[in-house]
């Protein structure tokens, strides 16, 4: 059953090759937001707390040995397909995690280090690490699994400023960091091609969709480092994300302050800007993780709006990505169980 709910989110991510995403990184006179937009099939979704101190094993997939870990920071993450395994998120210290589609990506063949899935390689990664340079490590400890892993690449920024990108090519870690990322920002093809197609610049016509936004999302960036612009950083980066959404793909749009440890959100049936602080909840092992569903009325500060996360309160969200996702993939009743009872298996140290 587990190798069967691992089969499909890899099934579900595969579709987002028509659908991609858009991300960039802000950072002027000491002010961090981190932008994302998810374009995909459906938009339903929740906000999850997770809790420092919690013992987790990863779900097994079929070219690996699991990996067991204790969460060392809390974090808040946004869920389709499962509580533990986000499709980004940021943690307590100010690190942030977000995936792209990308087609050339070659994950390493097996070995005989531990494969973890796509997904809860982003929730490891926010449990375990603080900065770049610790996420960028975590490859000599583990791998992405070859065999059920969709095609991503990563764009991750911590508090201390810096920003990478972490791609997989012919079977190898392929990051972009500091010289080597000229421009924070990534979409859907590799961060090389990117660059040297655009160089930063939306001063001609790209057919290639993904080109044009990683061209738009760059000059917006330069023009908020380098311009005296008064506007809010936070409505600044809603601005660019807007600039390159897509109709009828975009179903969120998130702005994470790192700066200031909060997180805003808007989605594409309830676009009025939601925000949550860091502040506000309790990540201790001892207190109860809560959810969030995305997609409610509700404007500005969310925070009391949370409730203890239960699996009955989770399942008719999932059961609506998989309804609205139906045309396209099929999940079982028992995959579906699987999904949502995987959290039960995790305790406090």
């Amino acid at each position: 059953m587990k190798k069967h709910f691992v089969i499909i989110i890899i099934y579900v991510l595969s579709l987002y090759s028509s659908s991609a995403c858009t991300t960039f990184f802000i950072n002027k006179n000491g002010q961090m937001v981190f932008g994302r937009n998810y374009d995909w099939i459906t938009g339903a979704g929740m906000v999850c707390t997770n809790l420092r101190g919690l013992q987790k094993t990863s779900m097994k997939t079929s070219d690996g040995i699991t990996i067991s870990w204790v969460s060392v920071y809390g974090s808040i993450t946004f869920n389709q397909y499962g509580k533990e395994f986000p499709t980004g998120g940021m943690n307590e210290k100010g690190l942030v995690v977000e995936l792209m589609w990308l087609d050339d990506t070659k994950y390493p063949e097996p070995d005989k280090l531990p494969a973890i899935g796509v997904l809860q390689w982003i929730q490891y990664q926010l449990d375990c690490c603080a900065t770049i340079d610790e996420i960028i490590a975590t490859d000599s400890k583990l791998r992405i699994t070859s065999k059920d892993g969709a095609p991503l690449h990563y764009l991750v920024a911590d508090a201390n400023g810096n920003v990478a990108t972490i791609e997989f090519l012919n079977g190898k870690i392929v990051v972009h960091k500091g010289n080597d990322l000229p421009f924070p920002v990534l979409t859907n093809n590799t961060y090389e091609q990117s660059v040297k197609k655009t160089n930063g610049s939306n001063d001609k016509y790209y057919s290639d969709n993904s080109i044009a936004r990683f061209a738009n999302a760059c000059s917006m960036v330069k023009q908020f480092q380098s311009a005296d612009i008064n506007e809010p950083i936070v409505d600044y980066g809603f601005r660019i994300l807007d600039k390159v959404a897509q109709p009828n793909w975009t179903k969120w749009s998130i702005i994470y302050d790192i700066t200031n440890k909060k997180i805003y959100f808007k989605t594409a049936d309830y676009s009025d800007v939601k925000n949550l602080s860091f502040s506000f909840f309790d990540l201790s092992c001892t207190s109860t993780a809560k959810a969030f569903n995305m997609n409610q009325q509700g404007k500005d500060d969310v925070d009391s709006k949370f409730k203890t996360f239960a699996i009955d309160e989770a399942k008719p969200i999932l059961e609506t990505a998989i309804r609205e996702s139906q045309s396209q993939i099929t999940i079982s009743d028992s995959s579906k169980e699987a999904i949502l009872n995987y959290s039960r298996e995790i305790k406090c140290k």
